[in-house]
Order: C-alpha cells, then sequence, then structure tokens
C-alpha cells in the first residue's frame, strides 16, 4: 500500500514547505485543482468569497490526512512493566474521530472502543487514541481501519488479546445516494484469546457496553 511519507512526498516534488508566515506554502497544481473542483460544481473560484478557498481547503487536507506522515505504532514504543500485577483487560471506551472515506473523501464521524489483555507490559493509555487517530487521519474504509488499529496494538504490544469495536455515521451515505441519516455501521476485530476464548470475547463486549 502506498502511504504518504515525507521522503516521498520530497521524491514528487510535493513536500510540505512553510513560509515566512508559519503557514503551509499550498502548491500551485493543487490550488488549482481546488478551483477547477469549485467551477466544475457550479460556482465561480474567483468571486471574493472563493478567493482563498484553495489554500484554505488544500491546508484542511493536509491536517485531515496528517495520518501518512506518521508511523502509529511509534505510539507503542514506551511501555511499563510495573502495573502491580495486574493482568485483566485494559480498555479505553468511546474514542471520538474523524476519518474520510476513499470512495468519495467523505467524512467518516465516529467512536472507537479498544482494549487489550496485557502479558507483562502495558502502555499509557493515551497512546490508544494516539495509535487511532494515527490511521483515522488518512483515506479510510472503516473496516480497514479496524483491522489495522488491531493489528498495530498486536504487533507491538505483544499481549494476550486485542479488541477494536468501532461505530461510525458516514457522510457518503447521509449526504449523497441513499441519503439516509442516524445509521451506525459497526466493524470490529479480535485477536488473540478475545478471538480464541468465548468467555474472554463476551467479558471484553460487556465492558464495551455491547454485552
Amino acid at each position: 500500500m502506498n502511504v504518504y511519507s515525507p521522503s516521498i512526498a520530497a521524491q514528487t516534488g510535493m513536500a510540505d514547505v512553510i513560509g515566512a508566515d508559519g503557514k503551509l506554502v499550498v502548491p500551485a497544481e493543487v490550488e488549482d485543482a481546488i478551483r477547477t473542483l469549485i467551477r466544475w460544481a457550479g460556482d465561480v473560484p474567483e468571486r471574493e468569497g472563493l478567493l482563498d478557498t484553495p489554500k484554505r481547503v488544500a491546508r484542511a487536507w493536509r491536517e485531515y490526512c496528517a495520518g501518512y506522515a506518521e508511523d502509529p505504532g511509534l505510539h507503542l514504543s514506551r511501555t511499563f512493566e510495573e502495573v502491580g500485577g495486574y493482568d485483566e483487560v485494559v480498555l479505553l471506551r468511546d474514542i471520538p474521530f474523524q476519518s474520510h472515506c476513499e470512495h468519495h473523501m467523505a467524512p467518516i464521524i465516529g467512536t472507537a472502543s479498544i482494549a487489550y489483555l496485557p502479558k507483562d507490559r502495558v502502555v499509557g493509555i493515551s497512546k490508544l487514541a494516539r495509535v487511532l487517530h494515527g490511521f483515522a487521519r488518512r483515506l479510510q474504509v472503516q473496516e480497514r481501519l479496524t483491522a489495522e488499529v488491531a493489528q498495530c496494538i498486536w504487533d507491538n504490544l505483544q499481549p494476550q488479546g486485542v479488541a477494536v469495536v468501532i461505530e461510525a455515521q458516514h457522510g457518503c451515505m447521509t449526504g449523497r445516494g441513499v441519503r439516509t441519516h442516524g445509521v451506525g455501521m459497526v466493524t470490529s476485530r479480535m485477536l488473540g484469546c478475545f478471538l480464541e476464548d468465548a468467555s474472554s470475547r463476551k467479558e471484553v463486549l460487556s465492558l464495551m457496553g455491547r454485552g
């Protein structure tokens, strides 16, 4: 899978440049592409209210897709072994996130619950949210996002089990096409004991409020 990184961007002549004003310099071809989209949508990019829109949109999308420039697994590199003998589920529930679908580039807005059963070490809880955001800030499909978060925790922490449940609403369904609001899509990925042992899976789902 090809993902954005500073080195790839530099090779293609699209590396980020910060101007004297401290703001991201937007390449002319990016601005032109956004003007083309505005014109194709039916408006006039030269009118007053839209003059600075290409720059604003480009900078916003660099924020939306900031996850391409990071390795989410690095957030899990610092762990702690002194946990007083704790060997039960660690759960961070209902973490809000925003992503964009790769099919229509429409918003995906939802929450994720991330749990793992440590083997001999734990990680700071904020790092679980950072892993989620690192993958969410890319063009995504919810199924892959769920799997990537779970696999990243599994590979880096090597716990006894990992469970990730994501529920989200998709702008490509609410704002276009079928235009159906209030529908949440739920995806899950279980690894280790949460996949292999029914009682462990039932326990973690109950803790997530999905008993």
